[in-house]
């Protein structure tokens, strides 16, 4: 496989690319993507249309039936159109470029054969303009908030709203994300350093690509979502450099609906209660072809709120007069992108040309979802901190329970902004409230944003090496609260074999390190206690399987909330008539019951990606090659390399990239992603990365070969 001409590989097989014109840099780069990513785009392009199903059976329904019902591809469609014309050439050039190269890409694919697929490969549809945005909308819709207020809806009607701060995060971990940005006084080459790590579910190939990408007014180096064009989030581009962290803000209302069936003279159709009393519905039906199988109606329904998007089948039954008795509620689902007609896609050509901190702010003024806290550097020293995207200004009893379609405190008022903020010396940002501007209910603790900037401290000469040790801190902040509540436990209440597990967790320093015993007995003990509190009698009433689809099961099942906030748990829940002390105790028999003597957190912390063939029947999962690799961290550290307590404890998630941009001399930068620059898994660019990214080292951004 060749490249094509103006595509230069560095060591690492990282494409910089250079070409005459913006519009050829784009057809570059949708050629090389196609080449290096071709099934990771593919399968993401299938997502956009609701179509992985067709190709991969029954497993990829639950995001097939979201997708219709979201009305995602017919929604990114009308965001493109309404596009400037400029940003549309760019689109429709890099889709050229991915359909010239698509084919070639996916024949040499592990998946298309695993999946048998070959014919397909050999000719696929071609792309449409608009699928880059679907592909980033798609990617981004379960980031927000509303996956969160079904469960919360849950909580409220069972237990009562005033336990919902039992499964509050930000008292725990929340997400894991950091950047940082240091003034010119404060470093070796007398300019700014940005340096960041963005925490995702770490999945195979890896969700962020490098790329280098030049032409007459662009010259920039950074990360990008496989299918789509230019660079989002991260990037250097000589003069200015920039990163970015979830601003936790909350931009995604669920509201309530309500249907009924109305007889006229054009037949039959739904209506939907609203403020104004009885609205009419769009209101149709869908087929979702199944592999192997008979295809799949699919109801589809959109009220003046926004796509039903949970609970529909069974109210358009009720309305129908075929179910009376308790049904899960129908939610429909409204997101700025939904109202606008805009994904914030106008951002991204001025991003590439942006020299200045004042461009990047101009740029981001277009940027819709996710909410993003920004943080920007140029090489006049100038540091700014930024808070972009569009977040409805509507009433705060929304931003935690979907309110009724009839209830007006569901309306918008227009949209909330945060003033941009001059940075004088250091600036932090890390998902806490501090930096988020105020525009969500959870935040991650401070933790982490206070421990970055203790490592900062008031050192001056730092350098690109300094911040990659930062990357890779693992000072555990859940490690304060099991020392409390471990002291709290009487050593006579205990058993000999406990009463060790006690005194080895009061030693321990507080380090998630792979080697660490005391990290080992920590994991395990937490995973005893959020266990112990899931099955609590309290939380009887909340428990059992979901009423709603499989697709949203992170964020309602009981044990994994329980163990995203089981800190918040253990302070508030003997308010609840929870005994957390019986729970402390129990955990701390259980682990001396179970655990080794010589065991260490990375025997059960091994890296273990998530792959979109995962639970795929008869498919082999492409994996990494090595198994069982040990990853320090946790989620309570600034490496917040993640698993689910309670649950599993190998690492799902984690720093998917870390970057250090260098505006003193762009050469002495620095980038890891977990694995490698290619997604073809078996080639040495796919994971000839990972032993630096597990190790904290970076490699330079531009390593010639």
């Amino acid at each position: 496989m060749g490249d094509p001409a103006g595509v230069r590989r560095d060591a690492l097989g990282v494409p910089h690319l250079r070409a005459d014109d913006v519009l050829e840099l784009a057809h570059l780069q949708g050629r090389v993507t196609a080449l290096d990513r071709g099934w990771q785009i593919e399968h993401h392009r299938w997502r956009t249309e609701g179509r992985t199903a067709e190709h991969v059976g029954r497993a990829g329904l639950p995001w097939d039936r979201f997708a219709r019902q979201v009305r995602l591809e017919p929604t990114v469609r009308r965001c493109f159109e309404r596009l400037d014309p400029e940003t549309r050439a760019w689109l429709t050039a890099y889709v050229d470029g991915v359909n010239v190269a698509l084919a070639e890409g996916l024949g040499h694919a592990p998946e298309i054969e695993a999946l048998g697929l070959q014919p397909y490969a050999a000719r696929p549809r071609p792309w449409e303009p608009w699928t880059p945005l679907g592909i980033f909308w798609g990617i981004h819709l379960l980031f927000g908030t509303f996956p969160g207020k079904l469960f919360n809806a849950h909580v409220a009607d069972r237990l009562g709203p005033s336990f919902l701060p039992l499964f509050d995060a930000e008292g725990a971990d929340g997400s894991g994300s950091n950047a940082w940005v240091v003034g010119g006084s404060r470093t070796a080459g007398g300019l700014p350093l940005v340096a960041g790590d963005p925490h995702r579910t770490i999945e195979l190939p890896g969700c962020y690509q490098q790329v280098g990408l030049a032409c007459p007014g662009i010259d920039v180096v950074g990360f990008t979502f496989p299918g789509v064009p230019g660079v989002q989030h991260f990037a250097h581009a000589g003069s200015v450099a920039w990163g970015i962290t979830n601003a936790m803000a909350d931009y995604q209302d669920l509201t309530m609906e309500t249907l009924r069936v109305v007889d006229g003279p054009d037949g039959r159709r739904f209506e939907a209660r609203g403020l104004q009393g009885w609205e009419p519905v769009e209101a149709s039906t869908e087929s979702i072809a199944v592999r192997g199988e008979q295809p799949v109606p699919v109801p589809v329904v959109v009220t003046a709120r926004g796509p039903v998007v949970t609970g529909l089948e069974a109210e358009l039954e009720r309305a129908d007069g075929g179910v009376t008795d308790a049904h899960p509620p129908a939610y429909s689902l409204r997101t700025p992108t939904q109202v606008e007609h805009d994904l914030g896609f106008a951002a991204l050509l001025p991003l590439l040309r942006a020299r200045t901190v004042g461009d990047v702010e101009a740029a981001l003024a277009h940027w819709v979802e996710p909410v993003n806290s920004a943080l920007v550097a140029d090489d006049t020293g100038a540091m700014r901190h930024l808070v972009v995207g569009r977040v409805p200004d509507r009433d705060e009893a929304g931003l935690a329970l979907p309110l009724p379609a009839w209830d007006p405190r569901h309306v918008w008022r227009g949209y909330r902004t945060v003033p941009a903020e001059v940075v004088a010396d250091v600036a932090v940002s890390a998902n806490d409230r501090a930096s988020g501007g105020g525009l969500g209910v959870e935040y991650a603790t401070p933790f982490r944003a206070e421990r970055i900037r203790t490592l900062v401290g008031d050192r001056t000469g730092l350098t690109a090496d300094d911040c990659a040790a930062i990357h890779v801190d693992t000072r555990n902040g859940q490690a304060d609260l099991m020392r409390e509540l471990v002291a709290r436990c009487a050593p006579e209440a205990l058993g000999e074999s406990a009463r060790a597990v006690r005194e080895v967790l009061l030693a321990w320093d507080g380090h998630s390190d792979a080697g660490s015993h005391g990290a080992a007995l920590f994991a395990a003990w937490r995973t005893a206690l959020v266990r112990w509190l899931a099955a609590h009698p309290v939380l009887a009433p909340i428990a059992g399987p979901s009423v709603h689809s499989p697709l949203f099961a992170a964020w309602t099942d009981v044990a994994t909330q329980v163990g995203a906030g089981w800190p918040s748990m253990a302070v508030l829940g003997p308010r609840h008539g929870i005994a957390v002390d019986d729970g402390v105790r129990h955990a701390l028999e259980h682990v001396a019951a179970s655990t080794g003597s010589g065991l260490v957190w990375g025997e059960r912390h091994w890296l273990d990606p998530v792959h979109a063939l995962d639970g795929v029947g008869g498919v082999v999962r492409a994996r990494a090659t090595s198994p069982r690799r040990p990853v320090s961290g946790d989620k309570g550290c600034v490496l917040a390399a993640a698993s689910a307590p309670g649950a599993t404890e190998r690492c799902y998630g984690g720093p998917v990239a870390r970057y250090v941009w260098d505006l003193a001399d762009r050469g002495a930068s620095r980038w890891v992603v977990p694995f490698g620059a290619s997604g073809r898994g078996g080639e040495a660019s796919s994971e000839d990365q990972t032993d630096a990214w597990l190790a904290g080292v970076l490699h330079p951004v531009d390593d010639p070969v």
